[in-house]
């Protein structure tokens, strides 16, 4: 069935009642003032029957006095039943009670309450500030002491992570401050909330006292009635004039509500007995109260069928408000039977809702093993021992993760709600603690780290403008290395002294590169001038006269020596020269070695070129090797001569092993001579 459907039922049920005025009685805080508590006092002392007088009168009623759990004055006063059913009822008549209390207050079962645990500090505000401007300021008092529970408690958190973080960078507990466009605008809002509040408080307290004054009038005159001496339609005329005085009469005090009616309904119940004398007027009254009533029976038997659990509780209690408020007493034959036919029902409606709060207590236990999970987590990670930087990162955002999962987890059962936040929060601060206990005792690592770092920056600073770039750039790279081996320093020096530095080492390196753009250009012109030297020497013939062709060779090598370096990724045309001086040296008569010795001096020259001595180095390494290896065949072949003991000189074989041992003798003075030459050059 559509809630418009259940509505219009409602209505019906609601018009068909001739005594029906819907005033539209709504519920919030009963107000306690001085003025309203003398009203309460006059209703106590004057108006209200005895337990005595309650219970003889109610003998002959269809249901059982119903009244607001026994408290201050009024425990004296009312027998409250300790039955399931009674339970409910009396559940039903408070909440109808604080509903008549306050017109407006009764909206509050129609505005959504949702998963506010589950909204960030922003959404929270906006939250408030939709209830205060589209409901009823006395409606939403539920919701927005939801809203700042949950506010207050995430703020907090936030709190204390903006307090460790300040504590960290080095700052004094008592200077901490803290506050955020959010909280200002919940601030606000919630201030707007409090202020409406209290301006709706004070005009409500005037009208509870004039209706309470009201009612107690009324009910002094229905006393008057059965001692009056006069025609019996006059009275009972009189008797519906102060009927429909009542229900026209507004809200009172909700801590007087149910006194109120009960001492109302007993004199009622004693003007239908005075009327036993004209048994027609009684009787046509009863028989259109059992009609009605039994109307709102077969609603609530309806409602029963709903599988809308809390809609139909809600409408269930303003059918009870209909039958309490609006509706006088039926004939004592059907008084018994229609009460337990409406009592059956209630207690359907009743069990389905208990039912549903179950299911509803299940999901708020699980969430709750949830939340004591992610708090045993937190709990395990303060008992690991961390001692590096890096793990207690890792810590704090394993926390982090943790946080955010208890803040998502959902509800949990009221009664351990506060103890489960203050298990939290206790695990938590631990983390705290131990996490500052740690990077206090950084902090004097740190500082000394710092002046580290700013002896580096001298040393960068000193050397910037060096144009000794040899020394000065393994010097610089030293430094940049030694940089990223300090640790860490003050959080609010670190990027001050970063810059200095960098700016420092960034001066110095861009000079370096543009030194080294200059040479670059000059190494471009060398090479496009050996190109063209190259293309020369391929065009030149010898002469016929040895010494003048070598001399003229030999010139060529040192004006492509002159020429100086080129860059290096064209060094190849090294290569290319080296081959072009050797094809104009084998195109001489010259001795072998000779030639050896020339082509060896021109790669000697080529490779001198650098700016240290490693491939000189390397050179000799290799023809000191080469020495080695020639002396050892040698060596080797003389042996072998000496199985040839009885073999004449012009046996072949001995011939072979004296040849081979002549090449390598005059290979020996080639690669000595090479050795001779290599250390002029040293």
């Amino acid at each position: 069935m559509s809630d418009s459907n259940e509505q219009q039922k409602v209505e019906e049920t609601k018009n068909s009642t001739s005594e029906l005025n819907n005033d539209n009685l709504t519920h919030n805080s009963s107000l306690e003032t001085e003025e309203i508590q003398d009203v309460k006092s006059e209703v106590d002392n004057a108006t209200i029957v005895d337990e005595d007088a309650i219970a003889e009168s109610h003998q002959d009623t269809e249901a059982p006095i119903k009244e607001e759990k026994p408290n201050s004055e009024e425990t004296s006063n009312v027998k409250v039943s300790d039955s399931e059913d009674e339970k409910v009822i009396n559940e039903i008549e408070e909440s109808n009670a604080e509903d008549a209390e306050d017109e407006g207050n009764k909206e509050r079962h129609t505005i959504e309450v949702k998963e506010y645990d589950n909204m960030s500090l922003e959404a929270l505000a906006i939250e408030l500030e939709i209830l205060l401007k589209n409901e009823k300021v006395q409606a939403i008092k539920s919701h927005v002491d939801g809203i700042n529970n949950e506010f207050k408690n995430k703020f907090q958190a936030l709190l204390d992570e903006k307090k460790e973080e300040f504590l960290n960078d080095g700052g004094n507990e008592i200077d901490f401050y803290y506050s955020s466009p959010v909280q200002k605008r919940f601030k606000v809002a919630y201030k707007e909330y409090r202020t409406k509040l209290n301006d709706h408080y004070k005009s409500l307290e005037k009208n509870l006292k004039q209706n309470l004054a009201d009612k107690l009038e009324i009910i002094e005159e229905l006393k008057g009635l059965i001692n009056l001496e006069e025609n019996i339609n006059t009275t009972y005329k009189h008797f519906k004039e102060l009927q429909e005085r009542w229900r026209n009469t507004g809200p009172i005090p909700r801590d007087k509500y149910n006194n109120a009616w009960n001492s109302y309904h007993h004199h009622v119940e004693m003007f239908y007995d005075f009327l036993h004398l004209n048994r027609d007027l009684r009787d046509l009254d009863f028989k259109h109260n059992l009609e009605k009533k039994t109307k709102i029976i077969e609603r609530a038997e309806e409602l029963a069928k709903d599988d809308n659990v809390m809609r139909s509780f809600r409408e269930l209690q303003e059918l009870h408000k209909m039958w309490k408020e609006e509706l006088g007493p039926v004939g004592r034959e059907h008084r018994e039977e229609i009460w337990d036919r409406f009592k059956a029902a209630t207690k359907i409606i009743n069990d389905k809702r208990q039912e549903y709060y179950q299911e509803i207590d299940k999901v708020y236990e699980k969430n709750l093993e949830y939340k004591l999970e992610i708090i045993t987590s937190i709990v395990s990670l303060n008992a690991q021992e961390t001692n590096s930087h890096g793990g207690w990162q890792n810590k704090i955002k394993a926390v982090e993760e943790l946080r955010n999962k208890f803040f998502n987890a959902g509800k949990v059962p009221i009664k351990v709600n506060e103890a489960t936040w203050a298990k939290f929060k206790d695990a938590v601060r631990v983390f705290n603690r131990q996490k500052n206990s740690f990077y206090k005792g950084l902090k004097k690592d740190q500082y000394t780290n710092l002046q580290k770092k700013l002896e580096l920056i001298k040393i960068a600073e000193d050397n910037k403008d060096s144009d000794d770039f040899e020394v000065t750039t393994a010097l610089m790279k030293k430094i940049q290395s030694d940089w990223k081996k300090i640790g860490h320093v003050p959080r609010k020096d670190s990027d001050k002294i970063w810059k200095q530095f960098k700016s420092a080492c960034n001066a110095y390196f861009d000079k370096l590169h543009a030194q080294k753009n200059a040479a670059n250009e000059v190494e471009i012109e060398a090479f496009n001038k050996k190109s063209t030297l190259i293309e020369t020497l391929k065009e030149l013939k010898p002469s016929g006269d040895k010494d003048k062709d070598i001399e003229a060779i030999k010139a060529q090598i040192n004006n492509w020596k002159a020429l100086g370096r080129v860059p290096n990724d064209k060094r190849y045309i090294e290569g290319k020269f080296q081959k072009t001086i050797d094809s104009l040296l084998s195109n001489l008569k010259m001795e072998k070695n000779e030639v050896e010795m020339i082509k060896f001096e021109n790669k000697l020259n080529n490779i001198n070129t650098s700016e240290d001595n490693r491939n000189l180095d390397n050179e000799r390494s290799f023809i000191r090797k080469k020495i080695d290896e020639v002396k050892s065949q040698i060596n080797q072949l003389e042996n072998n001569l000496q199985f040839f003991t009885n073999v004449n000189d012009d046996n072949p074989l001995v011939k072979e092993v004296h040849s081979n041992i002549k090449n390598h003798k005059e290979s020996l003075e080639l690669w000595k001579s090479k050795l001779k030459k290599i250390k002029e050059h040293y």
